[in-house]
């Protein structure tokens, strides 16, 4: 019952015989071997134009290193309040590009138009004591397991653009939102207005394998620059390419994603349908958010349960009550129907 994280889960059984066969050869250094190149071709095709491509091993380094590469003197980057870039990577982004990440409200982990557009005002291009907007990063899917929909990508999009800031995506769960959008690669990043995206695998199957992808070639000039410089360029990166190519072979990693998101579909469902646990709020990715008794809590971890205690947000419909604590759950593409349908019997007899 490892509901603790994605990044829990090993790595698909495809990705590891791929870096197995890797392993006994040998090829160019640094990014120019014939399996680099391939795999930077293989993009193009799945976003359906040229893009630039840079592989890099975490997603901090990704979402990092793509905002260092839209920075300004004095700039400003936009994103959720509860985002991933602005709570949990210890400053790394504020680090890499000199910018400051500013918070900006908004139900259920999105970004509001509204408070966007308000945020970004605060902060115009003439304002030498205050700093000036540079960029906007949003979160897909977000940190709180809900999906921006098309059309609110486009929307922020082009508040972005109007103001003339470039748009980056942590997409971290890049996958588990497409799938459960029914959307191309295209459609839910270039198509939308995206300019820059975090392309993330580790968290679907594979070991080590993030890439920053640029819609417009031209936007990622200095990115190997700032790559090498952060000690991002990897010698061997054909390992991480290795791993790319399995897991975008035969839509391998699509199918990991949509194992996931209902495997968490299961677990809602069960969660719903109890007497003792409710749904802290309707998500539609691979996170599930439950209230649930802090005994029956803890009576999941006696019997082997793992997740994490959830801080309670602002904007919580139905508050969490003295005897209850509130959960979050990940599924994986290795959960397995035995691992959810144990947990809810656990809830059940709690």
């Amino acid at each position: 019952m490892f509901f603790a994280s994605d990044n829990w889960a090993g790595a698909h059984p495809a990705i590891n015989e791929r870096l197995m066969r890797e392993s006994t050869r040998f090829a160019a250094a640094y990014g120019t071997s014939a399996l680099d190149q391939a795999i930077e071709k293989r993009f193009n095709e799945i976003f359906e134009r040229e893009v630039a491509v840079f592989f890099v091993a975490t997603g901090t380094a990704a979402n990092s290193l793509a905002l260092a590469s839209l920075a300004k003197p004095g700039g400003v980057a936009f994103c959720h309040a509860e985002a991933h870039v602005i709570e949990d990577e210890c400053g790394a982004p504020d680090f890499f590009s000199g910018m400051r990440m500013s918070p900006v409200d908004g139900a259920l982990g999105k970004m509001d138009p509204k408070q966007l557009t308000s945020r970004i005002a605060r902060y115009p291009q003439d304002a030498v004591h205050h700093g000036r907007a540079t960029a906007v990063s949003m979160t897909q899917a977000t940190e709180v397991g809900t999906i921006y929909t098309l059309d609110e990508i486009e929307q922020i999009a082009r508040i972005s653009h109007d103001h003339g800031l470039p748009l980056h995506m942590d997409g971290a769960r890049f996958a588990n939102a497409l799938v459960q959008l029914d959307a191309t690669p295209a459609e839910m990043t270039w198509k939308r207005g995206v300019d820059v995206l975090s392309f993330g695998g580790t968290k679907n199957g594979c070991w080590c394998a993030e890439a920053i992808v640029f819609f417009d070639p031209a936007m990622a000039k200095e990115l190997p620059f700032i790559r090498k410089r952060s000690a991002q360029l990897f010698s061997k990166s054909r390992f991480i390419a290795a791993q790319f190519e399995a897991y975008l072979q035969d839509d391998l990693w699509l199918n990991l994603a949509a194992h996931a998101n209902s495997m968490a579909d299961r677990l809602r469902g069960g969660l719903a349908a109890s007497n003792s646990a409710r749904v802290a709020w309707p998500t539609s990715s691979n996170e599930v958010f439950a209230v649930i008794p802090k005994d029956t809590a803890k009576a999941a971890q006696d019997k082997g349960a793992k997740f994490y205690d959830w801080l309670e947000p602002h904007d919580m419909a139905e508050p969490v009550q003295g005897h209850e604590q509130l959960i979050r759950l990940v599924t994986s593409f290795a959960t397995e129907k035995e691992d959810v349908d144990a947990f809810l019997d656990v809830i059940a007899a709690g």
